[in-house]
């Protein structure tokens, strides 16, 4: 026979209460060393707060329970900030592979455009031929409409006389 040994799961255990007086401790220890970073910063010469200055932005205040985990996740890019002065504005940009589609497709629709007009393409052919048929049906259609005219009026010039 074997005999089952099981575990105990997490949830009949009793629940642990963090002591007051711990709490206070730890709040104390924080408050005491965020003041003595504080003076360490003021009392730095010029260059210090140059290089701290970079820092800074590595090291920024963090909120809520972000503040009391350190992360260090490799895979996690830092957000470095670009001051106006080293942002390069005339240096060209490289477009992404939708915004270069893009383009082409204008520039391609831009070329068919102008062959079109100039009577080039397959398509204008067609409809060129297309408008010559109908303008010839249109012409024919209105030598029939001038010769049925004029032979009433011919048949009405015989019977009044």
């Amino acid at each position: 026979m074997r005999s089952h040994i099981r575990k105990k799961g997490h949830k009949g255990r009793g629940k642990q209460f963090s002591n007051p007086e711990e709490i206070d401790r730890q709040m104390r220890a924080q408050r005491e060393m965020e003041e003595n970073g504080g003076v360490e910063k003021e009392g730095s010469s010029e260059s210090e707060e140059e290089s701290s200055s970079d820092d800074e932005s590595e090291v920024r205040k963090r909120s809520g329970v972000e503040g009391l985990i350190e992360i260090e996740n490799p895979n996690r890019v830092a957000q470095k900030s670009k001051k106006v002065a080293e942002v390069d504005v005339s240096a060209p940009r490289e477009l992404s592979r939708r915004e270069r589609e893009e383009i082409e497709k204008q520039k391609s629709k831009e070329r068919y455009m102008k062959l079109h007009l100039e009577g080039k393409t397959e398509q204008a052919r067609a409809d060129l031929a297309r408008l010559a048929i109908i303008k010839k049906q249109r012409e024919e259609a209105a030598k029939k409409r001038d010769e049925l005219r004029k032979e009433k009026e011919a048949e009405e010039a015989k019977a009044k006389r």
